[in-house]
């Protein structure tokens, strides 16, 4: 079953959560705000949430999602001490924002500091989130990532070998 891409580049699946798509390259301004790509903004139009992501990056999540990813971590029990540090590292970095009429969203500088976000940034669409990253460290990941990307498809998708 597929869904249809709209044309500002944001799917939109059967349960109503939006599909994020693309690389963008906009730049962190003077005051630590980041411009939004023009295609996301309006899944991000009713609040969002930044936190620290995986790989050094920033995780962006319309809050509706985050909300969503967040309630499968009430299964998680107390006396597990990876749950524990793993919700402290995502909740204590997050940081709930709305962007301004320009799309653009402030970045909290502990959050800058811990992605190394300086003036050249890349905005990715990663499924159900955004990702912010340092450019140079999105080109070095991405240039790793490359060439192991072909040979994932079965680990990542069971039953890709039919694709």
């Amino acid at each position: 079953m597929w869904s249809t891409v709209e044309r500002n580049g944001v799917d939109h699946s059967e349960r109503g959560s939006a599909v994020f798509l693309g690389t963008h390259t906009p730049r962190l301004d003077e005051k630590g705000r980041i411009f939004l790509p023009a295609k996301f903004r309006d899944e991000l139009s009713e609040g969002l949430v930044v936190t620290r992501g995986q790989e050094r990056c920033l995780y962006v999540w319309p809050s509706t999602e985050f909300r969503r990813f967040t309630e499968q971590m009430r299964e998680t029990p107390v006396t597990s001490r990876r749950g524990r540090d793993f919700m402290r590292m995502l909740f204590a970095g997050a940081s709930a924002e709305t962007a301004d009429k320009q799309g653009r969203v402030t970045l909290a500088p502990m959050l800058r500091d811990y992605a190394g976000l300086h003036r050249e940034c890349v905005v990715i669409g990663a499924y159900t989130r955004v990702e912010i990253w340092d450019a140079a460290a999105w080109n070095t990941y991405s240039a790793e990532q490359e060439s192991a990307f072909s040979d994932w498809s079965e680990e990542v998708l069971p039953g890709s070998h039919d694709f």
